[in-house]
């Protein structure tokens, strides 16, 4: 799916789950949809704060962190703990978005997404007894090539 669809597939799939939940349809959360579906970066909740404050969009650090529950629950973020640093996110659209490994330096914590289809193709094409799998999220962590540039 292009890059400019992927926003209005993303309200529709809110709005369905804010309906079904008997939720409020927001402004600030609509704000924070916007700006996470802006960038197919991983981000931090407080990075998303500061970027829309400088932007002249002021929404508290508890609306956002509620915000990023709600989408994660709708199906259209997901969050990554990647060794000790605080928990990211990424967009994501369910049946829409790729499975991808994510390549985290242990040095200076930099995440990189990859496309793999052959690795995301065994693991979903697995059979596991009791159990369908649909998606994948794999994690190699190691050195990326600016901190082992630094080493030597």
């Amino acid at each position: 799916m292009k890059e400019e669809k992927l926003l209005p597939a993303a309200y529709e799939i809110l709005d369905k789950y804010l309906r079904n939940h008997g939720l409020r349809r927001t402004a600030e959360r609509y704000a924070l949809l916007d700006k996470v579906f802006a960038s197919s970066e991983h981000f931090y909740v407080d990075e998303l704060c500061d970027s829309m404050e400088l932007e002249g969009y002021h929404v508290s650090r508890s609306t956002a962190y509620a915000a990023m529950q709600l989408f994660l629950d709708a199906g259209l973020v997901r969050r990554h703990q990647f060794g000790n640093q605080p928990a990211q996110y990424e967009r994501w659209l369910p049946g829409i978005t790729r499975s991808h490994l994510h390549l985290v330096c242990t040095v200076c914590g930099r995440v990189r997404d990859v496309r793999d289809n052959s690795i995301a193709a065994a693991i979903t094409s697995r059979n596991y007894p009791g159990f369908k799998a649909s998606d994948c999220a794999v994690y190699v962590y190691g050195m990326c090539g600016r901190c082992s540039r630094r080493e030597i």
